[in-house]
This record gives C-alpha cells, sequence and structure tokens, in this order.
C-alpha cells in the first residue's frame, strides 16, 4: 500500500489497537489473537494497530513481535489494514519498523523512544532515520518524551515523504492547533489519548475527528456506535454514552497507574474474549474492580 493510501484510509473512521493475547504461563497465543481480530474485523475499524500501546508492545521480545505482526497481517488480509507498534532506540525502531515491513504490515505506527530526553534536532532525526528505513507510512505518536513541535513536523514533512501521520497523546489544545494551522493537510491527524471518546467531540473541532477506541476491544458495537454519534453531532446519544459508560469507566481505570491496559484485558475477559493476565510492569485490576466493570458492561445491554 502507497503511503498516501494509507495517509487517506486513515483520514476517517474509527481506529483500535487490539490487544496481545498472552496464556496462562504470559506467553504469546497466536490461536486466539488470531480468533480476537477475526472477531473485530467486522465491526467496521478502518485500522488497526498491532502491538501497539494497548497491545503492550513495551513488554514484547523480538521474536514475539515477529509473530504478532505476522498473525495479525496474515488473519486481517484483505479485511482491514494493519499498522504494526514501532519504537524504542533509534536503531530498535528501525529494526522493529523493518521488520513489520517485510511482514507486509501497511504501515507503522512510531511510538516514543526510550527513557532519555532530547532535544527537538535529536527528536528530528530520530523519525527521520526511522522514516528514511522503509518504504511504507508511518505515523508518529506524540506521547510521553516524544513531544514534537509544529517547527519540528513542517521540517519532518519536507524530509519524509513517507511520514503521512500524527497522533497526539498529549492534549495540549494549543500544541494542537498551531499544528493543524501550520500543516493543514499534509498529515492525518488521530486523536490518541487514553480512552479517546472523552476527548472526541473537542478534538474534532480542531479538525482531528479521527481516534483510536480501546473499548473497541471488548465493547466494539459501542465503540462504533459513538464514533458514529460524534461524526453526526449526535451530542444526545455522545452525552448519553459519556454518562452512563464512558466517564464510570474512567473512574475505574483511573484507579491505578498502568490501568488503561488492564481495565481493557479485563473487559475482553468479562465479555468471553480473554486476551490473559496483562505482564509486568502491568497490574490486572482487583476482584472487586472487575465486578465493578462487569456491573457497568451489563447495564449497557446485549452488545
Amino acid at each position: 500500500m502507497h503511503p498516501q493510501e494509507l495517509k487517506q484510509i486513515l483520514s476517517s473512521g474509527l481506529l483500535s489497537f487490539p490487544l496481545t493475547d498472552f496464556d496462562a504461563a504470559g506467553d504469546f497465543n497466536a490461536r486466539t489473537y488470531a480468533e480476537r481480530l477475526e472477531w473485530l474485523a467486522p465491526y467496521g475499524a478502518s485500522a488497526l494497530f498491532a502491538a501497539g500501546g494497548t497491545g503492550e508492545f513495551f513488554s514484547l521480545t523480538g521474536n514475539e513481535y515477529s509473530d504478532i505482526i505476522k498473525t495479525a497481517v496474515d488473519t486481517c488480509r484483505g479485511k482491514v489494514p494493519i499498522l504494526a507498534g514501532a519504537g524504542g532506540p533509534t536503531r530498535q525502531a528501525i529494526a522493529y519498523a523493518q521488520e513489520a515491513e517485510r511482514l507486509g504490515a501497511h504501515g507503522i505506527l512510531l511510538l516514543p523512544h526510550y527513557l532519555t530526553e532530547a532535544s527537538q534536532d535529536g527528536l528530528i532525526r530520530h523519525v527521520e532515520e526511522v522514516c528514511a528505513s522503509v518504504k511504507f507510512g508511518v505515523v508518529v505518536y506524540n506521547r510521553g518524551n516524544c513531544r514534537l513541535t509544529a517547527d519540528s513536523l513542517e521540517k519532518l514533512a519536507a524530509r519524509c515523504p513517507n511520514l503521512i501521520g500524527f497522533k497526539d497523546g498529549i492534549g495540549d489544545i494549543e500544541l494542537m492547533v498551531s499544528i493543524w494551522r501550520r500543516m493543514g493537510d499534509r498529515f492525518s491527524y488521530l486523536g490518541g489519548l487514553p480512552t479517546a471518546e472523552v476527548y472526541a467531540a473537542a478534538y474534532k473541532a480542531l479538525g482531528t475527528p479521527v481516534y483510536s477506541s480501546a473499548v473497541f476491544n471488548f465493547m466494539p458495537k459501542l465503540a462504533m456506535d459513538f464514533y458514529h454519534a460524534i461524526a453526526a453531532d449526535d451530542h444526545a446519544t455522545t452525552n448519553r454514552l459519556l454518562d452512563q459508560f464512558f466517564l464510570p469507566y474512567l473512574e475505574i481505570r483511573n484507579r491505578k497507574a498502568g490501568y488503561a491496559v488492564s481495565i481493557v484485558k479485563a473487559g475482553a475477559r468479562l465479555v468471553g474474549h480473554s486476551a490473559g493476565p496483562v505482564r509486568a510492569p502491568l497490574t490486572d485490576l482487583t476482584e472487586e474492580e472487575d465486578a465493578m466493570l462487569q456491573k457497568l458492561i451489563l447495564a449497557q445491554g446485549p452488545q
């Protein structure tokens, strides 16, 4: 797929990032992962991010990464485009990006580099080197210690024709406005804050109507209903779902650091599509929190 084709796909619709399945021993389970993708694909997400943040990219070995991307590409071929997560130090990110391209992914989501802080010049060099290492499309994730300015993105846009997307996980409105006004339609803009539905209306007003949904992993119909309501400016539906589901969901998610992933795995298990436990350093929900989430899910009615 040409990078511009991928950009077009990412410019509309709902995106999601599937959980990575682990068995009881904590090892990657390719069979149930493929089953998960087959279950989610028909619900209509525009693209799926395999081995992304909710897919616990940060905990995967290199061999597991290859198995995950291959499984995703093989399972979803002809159904939905697959973007692979890639990140870490520059050479490691390049290795992941090249492996994803070799395995047939349609692009990558470039996750933040490792621990160290970096100047804008250093971030530009990092993103540019990853982009130059592959031919397919690259979406950069503005989050954590990878915080690009409008000036930096303008330089990268001129140097990297395959840098086609900008995903924001920071929530700095001033930054988003400055980037949108500077870069216009050069990029596809994606909302990437945890539980992005809470920010969806505000981001749509900023020119970023596309976002990735974690809830899609266990309540795909509800996630799609919310997305369509946002797209149609159906405030009655979005307000009802915010009040009845998303805000109470946040109360559980915000109980402990790392629960943005853990609560999604709990939800998948509670609806009969278990992806196994999370890996350290994440922790699973408590029994009490499981019960709270189950009550919230059941209150939404049949899905």
